[in-house]
């Protein structure tokens, strides 16, 4: 059984249109886990758990994923912003009791949480940011080795409704070839995983994730560029886990390309996996997990 002995909720938040949908178990200081994409929060069921023996351990569909809302995206795809995603969090968060509380997110949940640190400082008392670099860092550094490999970040953002209607009906194909050997780093998923990710796939979910890839290109990419010029950074720590065989770790020097996004890099750790470090390697995972949170 998935998160035995957790809490489900569904947690509507200032956005009328969308409810977040997670989980909630374990005592301490507060822990909020969020999954990237095409996931949702049974990501983390292989290290959930064992961080409940020393926090209250929170884990959220992201808006457009799992069970959460899907909301037909907005023009200017801003309610698919990683501010607004940031906002949902933030809101679940505090309806549980947590004002402030540390962060750990992966692909799309690792820059949920970034943007998070960014707009709201005095909340997010650490972050671990997994296998990603900052977006404004991806789209101003694009090399012809990393659009191969990640191709999804030109084609989901492309206008609507172009990329849904080609995967609509072959979301089950998508997400297997996806998560299973398309590009680097993926493979080592469980039968029972995949089965809950393929469930997850609903042609609501696709708009949802082809939104949130649009406003990383757009809206997202302003925002940072804004903050970059302006000299803002993360101040609370940070720690980049890094899947040694992924995609980004191929191609990007991750100490390099975090540095000029934040002012307290506690270091980046390479484990022996791909783009899915709590899937693929869950053990060494929750090794770095529990040391920087528990420091």
């Amino acid at each position: 059984m998935m998160y035995e002995g957790f809490r489900r909720f569904d947690i509507r938040t200032s956005d009328p249109e969308v409810t977040i949908h997670g989980v909630v178990g374990g005592v301490g200081p507060p822990l909020l886990l969020l999954h990237g994409n095409p996931l949702t929060h049974i990501h983390w069921r292989l290290v959930a758990p064992r961080l409940a023996n020393d926090f209250t351990v929170v884990a959220t569909d992201l808006r457009g994923y799992g069970d959460s809302g899907k909301p037909r995206g907005l023009p200017d795809h801003s309610n698919y912003s990683f501010r607004r995603m940031a906002q949902d969090q933030v809101d679940v968060m505090r309806q549980l009791g947590f004002e402030r509380f540390m962060v750990a997110g992966h692909d799309r949940g690792a820059r949920t949480g970034y943007r998070m640190a960014l707009d709201h400082s005095a909340t997010v008392l650490k972050l671990c940011a997994i296998d990603i670099l900052p977006t404004h860092h991806v789209w101003t550094n694009v090399t012809r080795e990393w659009a191969l490999n990640s191709y999804h970040w030109s084609f989901m953002a492309q206008p609507y409704d172009f990329p849904e209607r080609l995967l609509a009906g072959n979301e089950e194909y998508y997400i297997r070839l996806k998560l299973g050997s398309q590009g680097l780093g993926k493979g080592g998923f469980s039968d029972e995983a995949l089965q809950e990710y393929v469930r997850c796939c609903t042609p609501e979910h696709i708009h949802g994730v082809c939104e949130d890839y649009r406003a990383a290109a757009t809206i997202d990419y302003a925002m940072d560029t804004a903050d970059l010029a302006a000299g803002h950074k993360i101040t609370c720590p940070v720690l980049v886990i890094v899947g040694g065989q992924s995609h980004t770790s191929r191609f990007y020097s991750y100490d390099k390309a975090w540095s000029s996004y934040v002012t307290t890099l506690v270091g980046c750790v390479a484990l022996p996996c791909g783009h899915y470090p709590a899937e693929q390697a869950p053990d060494a995972t929750y090794a770095a997990l529990v040391d920087f949170f528990r420091s």
